[in-house]
């Protein structure tokens, strides 16, 4: 598995992104590195993310 990246744009409410944004700075992380950890932990705990090899 690559680690290249693929951009698309991502609609979100006013609300939903100002919680990210707020849970993001809460963890020190970018707005974009905390939704891409939250897309990560629900491939992990839904068991469909492929394991690095």
């Amino acid at each position: 598995m690559s680690d290249e990246k693929k951009p698309f744009a991502l609609r979100l409410t006013k609300e939903m992104m100002q919680a990210i944004e707020k849970w993001a700075s809460d963890e020190f992380r970018s707005t974009h590195g905390q939704i891409e950890w939250m897309l990560n932990k629900a491939l992990n705990d839904a068991k469909r993310n492929k394991k690095k090899k």
